[in-house]
């Protein structure tokens, strides 16, 4: 192949695709800027522990407590909800169902008040409200934080803070607010080009811009080596 073929293929791989090495290299530079510019989420105010005293009905009892149609059981936690303690039966639903240890008692508003509990600790004790129940991920909650189904809670601080919440694992899955979000949407963006809706359409985009630019490095790899002098 000719100098001078190369030398245009370079020129012109290197025109087409230098957009999505912008958008790489931009969305690299945020990423930096977001891990120094965040700060990192308040700390939890520890829990009151478990008072084991407090537990008169063994798991076994716990059991015979559910309803006839609930099923097999596959887990069984024991949680700490309102100062007291409560077995966390799940079945092969998603969403658990509640005895109480101390007296037997099936109680279904357990999971919201446990979620907003870890929620409030989370977030320093503060008034937390119930905005969201996620089943699927979203353009906010998305695949990389894996857990479902989740709680959102918003604490109304002005900031638009707010926290996903797992009763599953007891913990937060995320923790956000505007200013974090605006950052992350347009990382994202940049990076995934998360702005095209179709995922197959996203990736023969995000692979063709990958191999383009690869191929305009190659070019000039070469014709370096071909223009050299001796």
């Amino acid at each position: 192949m000719k100098t001078s073929t190369i030398r245009r293929l370079h020129r012109w791989l290197g025109l087409v695709f230098s957009l999505g090495v912008l958008a790489s290299a931009s969305s690299g530079v945020l990423h930096v800027v977001m891990a120094h510019n965040q700060s990192p989420p308040p700390a939890a105010r520890p829990g009151g522990g478990l008072d084991p005293s407090a537990i008169v009905i063994a798991v076994a009892d716990a059991i015979k407590a559910l309803p006839a149609n609930f099923g097999n059981v596959s887990a069984v936690n024991l949680r700490m909800i309102g100062g007291e303690p409560w077995y966390q039966i799940y079945g092969s639903q998603s969403v658990p169902t509640y005895v109480s240890a101390r007296d037997g008692r099936l109680d279904p508003s357990k999971d919201d008040q446990y979620a907003s509990e870890i929620a409030a600790a989370f977030l320093g004790g503060v008034n937390v409200r119930k905005t969201d129940y996620l089943t699927a991920f979203n353009s906010e909650y998305i695949n990389i934080f894996r857990i479902l189904p989740v709680h959102r809670f918003d604490s109304g601080d002005g900031l638009g803070t707010r926290v996903y919440v797992s009763t599953t694992t007891g913990s937060v899955t995320r923790h956000t607010n505007d200013q974090m979000q605006f950052e992350a949407n347009v990382f994202t963006n940049l990076h995934k080009l998360a702005f095209i809706p179709n995922r197959l359409a996203r990736d023969i985009i995000l692979t063709t811009l990958t191999a383009g630019s690869a191929l305009a490095a190659i070019a000039g790899i070469v014709l370096f080596f071909m223009t050299r002098k001796k």
